[in-house]
């Protein structure tokens, strides 16, 4: 079966996308995802995504990591299936879809810029020495001195396979503060099994780590990311964050065919 597919990167973070309303695609076949986002093999990309109608919706988003396994939400896939869903003409400039972590309202400028709301994290669990809260993902946020250096592949998996996290894992995010309220990171994500340019979870579990310890007290945060650039803007009430929004650019890179 010939498909078409389309290649985004939001920040640096990469994805194959399809068209996936007719119900054709094989996705219960994760040796055929794993190969489309194969570097070497296949088309290439940190994750695969899934457009499918949705009764209540304009559509619902479906996220394979690298790996070919479903998975939780992934932010800058998110804001890239918005960019998506407006090329296909599903959507004008505002949208609200359904993914894995439930209802997603979303907005999309004529620059390309989307703005995307996440989740609301009702608990942000704070120890010694790291940082642990779910926006959609799981995330372990750590503090370091020299990010430049700093081993993330490495470390990144000793956090993500100890018995911390048992069998399921968690992404995890170092970091390292630029200004009151701006920060850099460097992501080493689950499913991928190493650094990625950019994690949109990961900017946004660092932004509202990042107040929660009281390294800002702004709610408008700026991330650097390997990628590029992101913004996270977030209500604090209590001890909890709502209408928090992940914001950066959504970009079409290429449209191609693939016999799969």
């Amino acid at each position: 079966m010939r498909t078409t597919f389309y290649k985004y990167e939001g920040t640096g973070n990469d994805f194959i996308f399809i068209d996936n309303r007719q119900n054709s695609f094989p996705k219960n076949n994760p040796q055929l995802i794993e190969n489309l986002c194969n570097r070497r093999f296949g088309i290439g990309a940190d994750g695969l995504l899934l457009l499918e109608n949705d009764i209540e919706t304009d559509f619902n988003m479906v996220y394979y990591n690298s790996d070919g396994n479903q998975s939780s939400m992934c932010g800058n896939g998110g804001r890239c299936i918005v960019a998506f869903a407006k090329r296909l003409n599903i959507i004008t400039n505002e949208t609200t879809f359904t993914a894995t972590d439930g209802l997603h309202h979303a907005s999309i400028q004529k620059n390309g810029i989307v703005s995307l709301q996440m989740k609301d994290v009702l608990e942000v669990k704070i120890e010694s020495d790291y940082i642990f809260l779910n926006t959609g993902s799981p995330h372990h946020v750590i503090l370091v001195d020299d990010l430049d250096a700093y081993d993330v592949k490495t470390n990144g998996a000793k956090i993500r396979y100890s018995d911390l996290y048992g069998k399921a894992g968690s992404n995890v995010n170092f970091v390292k503060q630029i200004s009151d309220n701006h920060f850099r990171l460097r992501t080493y994500e689950r499913g991928v099994e190493d650094e990625t340019y950019s994690c949109g979870t990961g900017a946004t579990a660092v932004a509202i780590a990042m107040n929660a310890i009281g390294k800002t007290a702004l709610k408008h945060v700026k991330l650097d990311v390997e990628g590029g650039e992101l913004e996270v803007s977030f209500d604090k009430v209590n001890d909890s964050y709502t209408n928090v929004f992940l914001t950066g650019p959504a970009t079409f890179v290429f449209e191609g065919e693939i016999e799969i």
